[in-house]
């Protein structure tokens, strides 16, 4: 029985040790100094002048091997190791695209912000559900958003450059200074979004719903409106000079276009139309 415990207690140590990297590396030293010095012991005392200039070139040596392949080898896995974390976030993405549930929505939030501080800004989000979620100053700039669920988020001076949001979903979000420059928002629902001072410039908004919405001080600027829906929208102090397709029967429906800033041709179509909504 008492060796029973003895072997027990070895073995206990033995998985203590093992289990604490520091100490057992520490353990190994010791031990491969302690054989390499007591075979050595010798030439120390007797070659002493012979032996150290050997010593001294093996420490240049071992420099050299901490210097390169060390710091090689350690930006190696570093490397390595923050791939395999964007491959893991991005996968995790994957992982709960289509699934319509509040820890979903979360999570793949909090992919996108971890993508983020890598410099990861190009994501795939095509149906993914991110209602309710706080995408505040996150960078999207050339993303895929197409038919992904955005209503009730918040996208305070997010940055969407260049990304795809076809047939995406934003009812009701705050989008407010958000960057929307060149998106690609065919079919987009804005409806009852807040929009003031966002950056639309150039984007493509081919029937998008912006009823209800609040675009106060937003710059349409050269984007393609056919067919968007401005029914009850607040377009005051807008610009939408340049814009592809307006018509005025389409800002006929708007809540207001005071101090809204247009083409000749669609100002004065607009004076003459709908003075009303103008202040004219």
């Amino acid at each position: 029985m008492a060796l029973k415990n003895r072997i027990d207690k070895v073995k206990e140590f033995f998985n203590n040790v093992i289990e604490k990297p520091l100490l057992t590396s520490t353990l190994v030293l010791i031990m491969v100094a302690v054989i390499v010095i007591g075979l050595s012991l010798r030439y120390y005392i007797n070659d002493f002048d012979n032996f150290i200039p050997q010593i001294l070139a093996e420490a240049h040596g071992m420099i050299f091997d901490i210097a390169v392949i060390g710091i090689l080898i350690f930006w190696l896995n570093q490397n390595g190791e923050v791939r395999q974390r964007i491959r893991t976030y991005r996968d995790e993405i994957d992982d709960f695209r289509l699934w319509e549930s509040e820890e979903a929505a979360f999570r793949t939030v909090g992919n996108i912000k971890r993508l983020n501080r890598h410099r990861i800004y190009e994501i795939n989000l095509v149906n993914c559900f991110l209602t309710r979620t706080n995408l505040n100053y996150v960078n999207l700039k050339g993303s895929n958003l197409n038919s992904a669920n955005l209503s009730q988020a918040s996208l305070i001076e997010a940055n969407l450059e260049n990304t795809r949001l076809n047939q995406t979903n934003l009812e009701n979000s705050n989008l407010n200074q958000i960057n929307l420059k060149g998106a690609y928002a065919s079919g987009a629902n804005f409806k009852d979004a807040f929009l003031i001072k966002a950056q639309f410039d150039g984007a493509f908004l081919i029937k998008a719903n912006f009823n209800n919405a609040y675009l106060m001080e937003a710059n349409l600027q050269n984007c393609y409106l056919m067919g968007a829906d401005f029914e009850n929208a607040s377009l005051y102090k807008a610009d939408l000079r340049g814009a592809k397709g307006l018509t005025v029967e389409q800002l006929s429906r708007a809540k207001t276009l005071y101090l809204a800033k247009f083409d000749d041709e669609i100002l004065e179509q607009v004076k003459t139309s709908i003075p009303e909504l103008v202040g004219a």
